[in-house]
């Protein structure tokens, strides 16, 4: 079998603030032949998505291929004219990205941007066109395939936005595609469904992939090999059973030791019975869409949902993509006002809507969301991110705020120097525990996580949940965790609420967590990658069968 891919001794250079110039990417040499997936595994920041995108002859901006080779199917990617580096891109070599919110326009429709490939390059008629994207749709597991194209990117879902991203990748028929951590927006059995469309349509059509990503259990259902990266060098390369079998170099056994966070054990003092919560939500309802007749929204994306979170303690909630998990959020934060139900916290009763909340109320509840791509403004630096909150919430002066920004990148665990870069200069994971420095800017009692630990690395995020352990601690912090990582879910919550179709299914606690009840809970346990790279062909399970029975 021939290598479509051959990457000699590439190197990449940044350019800081100060002009002077930094190799990210050193000397890295790899092969990819026709049809075999590869991996690029490491923390964040260690060049995976940089090397990938060389693939299509592109760099971040700062960034430059100051030297080697990246040939794919003959090409030199690094001496084509850009003119002839446009003519692959989307022909030979598609790309799927990590936010796919970012890679939408929301003022065009989803069919217009899918198809948009196939007319640049002049592949196939529109209605063919049109024909392909269904199909794909279908594959890709879509709901409602054949009208979904005609919804903008806000009417959908974060995990249907990204398997439109995969569809929108493919419809070129290109003979390589570049994975760019795609299931990081995923719940669990939806990653199962995608992962397998992957798999079959890849291995189908004879496509080469490089899958970039942290999660080692998803890598292990689907690529033939791994690569494992570290400060832009190779530190391991090996089939995917020699890496997570035999792994020689310390850094890759790191990177296995830390694929399951540590169980959460003790969870702090206990409360007295009588105290009462920090927050208690009853019989809470939200949706979108014009006020009916009863009052209520068109589109009800929670229904009668209550639930409640103890002082210094933690509430996870899980459910599948859709399910209303991030709808609750912005409901609880005000962000989205309720139609129905009262939000009570610490002692008081909020306001349905957040403009008509107190900046006390305000600062004490924070949300971070999960995509810091559109959660960060672009033209604003690190220090002035992070800089707002503490003018807007404890009138801070300049060299109070100085100080404070440099504590709240030492808890996030950021390098201070970053302080001047703006969010395009950061990796995903960086920007992520920007955004959560943000929300600590304001010194809450409960912080709203909406998949907070999805961009990030199994290092970094395992790192991330002891940092929550420890600032919780220390500062008496409550969290709610929405999450399809179940394995971070259990090591930092004390009680776990299931969500499906808007509705609370089960609530589990920790003593429970292993034996959950309700068929859709099991479904969702059931559906948690292993590092056994056999473990998705042999799952034996019935997604649709269980949504049925969720329904009736």
């Amino acid at each position: 079998m021939s290598n479509f891919i051959e990457i000699r001794d590439l190197k990449v250079e940044a350019t800081t603030d100060s002009g002077r110039r930094v190799e990210i990417i050193k000397r890295v040499s790899l092969d990819v032949a026709e049809g075999e997936i590869v991996a690029l595994i490491g923390e964040s920041g260690s060049g995976k998505t940089t090397i990938a995108l060389t693939l299509m002859g592109h760099t971040r901006a700062g960034c430059r291929i100051s030297g080697g080779s990246v040939s794919v199917g003959g090409k030199n990617m690094v001496t084509l004219s850009e003119k002839q580096r446009a003519k692959v891109r989307g022909t030979e070599v598609a790309y799927v990205p990590q936010s796919a919110a970012a890679a939408f326009n929301p003022a065009t429709s989803i069919m217009d941007q899918v198809i948009e490939v196939t007319r640049i390059h002049q592949l196939m008629s529109p209605d063919e066109a049109r024909a392909r994207a269904v199909e794909l749709f279908r594959v890709l597991s879509l709901p409602e395939p054949e009208t979904i194209g005609s919804r903008y990117p806000h009417q959908v879902s974060g995990g249907q936005l990204q398997r439109l991203a995969a569809a929108m990748a493919l419809i070129g028929d290109p003979t390589l595609v570049i994975f760019d951590e795609p299931t990081t927006a995923l719940d669990v059995t939806t990653q199962i469904e995608v992962l397998r469309a992957f798999k079959s349509v890849m291995k189908k059509g004879g496509i080469a992939g490089v899958y970039v990503s942290h999660d080692l259990a998803v890598v292990a259902q689907i690529a033939d090999r791994i690569v494992v990266l570290k400060g832009g060098e190779t530190q391991e390369t090996g089939t995917t059973d020699e890496i997570l079998n035999n792994a020689k170099h310390p850094y890759t056994k790191e990177l296995l030791a830390a694929f399951e966070p540590k169980p959460r054990g003790a969870a702090g003092p206990a409360k007295p019975a009588t105290a009462p919560p920090l927050l208690s939500i009853e019989d809470l309802v939200a949706g979108y869409g014009q006020p009916q007749a009863d009052g209520l929204p068109l589109v009800r994306a929670v229904e009668h949902v209550s639930l409640k979170v103890e002082k210094g303690r933690n509430l996870g909630i899980i459910g599948e993509s859709g399910c209303g998990k991030s709808t609750l959020a912005r409901t609880i934060a005000g962000i989205l006002p309720a139609a129905v139900g009262k939000i009570t916290f610490d002692g008081t009763e909020l306001h349905r809507n957040a403009r008509k909340r107190s900046r006390d109320e305000l600062r004490e509840m924070q949300i971070v969301f999960q995509y810091a791509d559109t959660a960060l403004n672009p033209a604003k630096s690190v220090e002035d991110i992070l800089d707002r909150p503490l003018v807007f919430y404890h009138a801070m002066d300049r060299k109070a705020r100085n100080a404070r920004i440099d504590q709240l990148l030492d808890m996030v665990r950021l390098p201070r120097n970053l302080r001047h870069r703006r969010p395009g200069e950061l990796s995903g994971g960086q920007k992520q525990r920007v955004n959560f420095a943000r929300a600590l800017a304001a010194d809450p009692k409960l912080i709203l996580c909406d998949e907070i630990t999805s961009a990030l690395d199994t290092v970094v995020a395992a790192a991330v949940i002891d940092l929550l352990k420890e600032l919780q601690r220390e500062l008496g912090l409550s969290y709610i965790f929405i999450s399809h990582d179940l394995s971070m879910v259990e090591a930092i919550c004390d009680e776990i609420v299931v969500m499906y179709g808007g509705r609370k299914v089960e609530e589990i606690t920790s003593s429970t967590v292993k034996a959950p009840q309700h068929p859709y809970s099991q479904l969702l346990f059931s559906s948690v990658p292993t590092l056994d790279p056999a473990w998705l062909d042999g799952l034996q399970q019935d997604p649709e069968l269980v949504r049925a029975y969720c329904r009736h």
